[in-house]
């Protein structure tokens, strides 16, 4: 975790763009609240195959605009190098100047990938079209993606991002923080010195939670499983125990060196605020 430790704190939370005009205005209270946290920036989400498209353009534009930073998903699967540098100017000439650059999934009925086949070679296309003018995030896996072959044919994917260009990480969210220091080290060992920034899920609800995790590969501990079973409907209870162990998972990251935490919010404050409350985190940005 050495590696972790020189790198300055970065605090964010994620966001998707909504469907509806309830949506739009849950949201924009949603980011009201977070903003007076005083994250580093705000991400957005970028559906399958672009098709969030116009959707992410604008929510980016308009958190923009109300004076906070935000870094844009972009996803290549099932897109055209024309699509993507399309939208990378557009970023480019609204002064965006960071990018989490994704794979992202294939949208259901398209049978083939498009121009990209991997994150890796999205971020080399950034890199060849916009030299230095973003600054790119990738997607890491200390729990290995779900549908890697192997372990090794996992972190090979990941090390051909930052060779790629990649200038930082942020992972898909875990509750073992053995997993993720694990990684670091084997990052360190490889040479792959970038912040590698934890994604922390709040837990809400044990139904969705458990839906999320079967389709992104996060492993919920058997223990905590057996608890949030345990609470069945008792959102109370559920909310109480998620809140203690996802504050003494980012407790223990954050003193073994973790260079921040970045949130997954689903769109809402409240859990992320109350874990970000008690880790005092905007004492920890001044």
């Amino acid at each position: 975790m050495e590696s972790q430790r020189k790198f300055p704190p970065t605090f964010s939370f994620e966001l998707f763009p909504p469907q509806t005009p309830e949506g739009i205005e849950k949201l924009r209270l949603t980011r009201g609240q977070l903003a007076q946290l005083r994250p580093k920036f705000f991400s957005v989400t970028f559906g399958a195959g672009g098709s969030t498209r116009e959707r992410t353009l604008e929510t980016v534009l308009e958190i923009q605009a109300e004076g906070n930073s935000v870094a844009p998903h972009l996803s290549c699967i099932g897109s055209t190098r024309q699509n993507i540098r399309a939208i990378l100017e557009k970023y480019h000439q609204a002064g965006i100047c960071q990018l989490v650059a994704l794979r992202g999934d294939l949208p259901s009925g398209m049978a083939q990938a498009g121009e990209f086949r991997y994150a890796s070679e999205l971020v080399a296309f950034i890199r060849q079209e916009f030299g230095a003018a973003f600054h790119i995030d990738v997607a890491a896996y200390p729990e290995y993606h779900p549908q890697a072959r192997s372990a090794q044919a996992d972190f090979d994917n990941f090390r051909r991002k930052i060779e790629a260009g990649a200038d930082s990480a942020i992972t898909q969210y875990f509750y073992n923080a053995d997993a993720y220091f694990h990684f670091v080290d084997l990052c360190e060992t490889h040479g792959l010195n970038i912040p590698i920034v934890p994604g922390i899920m709040p837990i809400n609800k044990f139904s969705q939670l458990v839906r999320f995790s079967d389709t992104c590969g996060a492993e919920i501990p058997r223990w905590i499983r057996k608890k949030l079973e345990g609470y069945g409907d008792d959102t109370e209870s559920i909310h109480a125990f998620g809140l203690d162990v996802v504050t003494g998972l980012c407790e223990r990251l954050l003193a073994a060196g973790a260079p921040g935490l970045h949130f997954y919010t689903l769109n809402s404050a409240n859990l992320p605020s109350v874990i970000w409350r008690r880790l005092d985190l905007t004492k920890k940005i001044c």
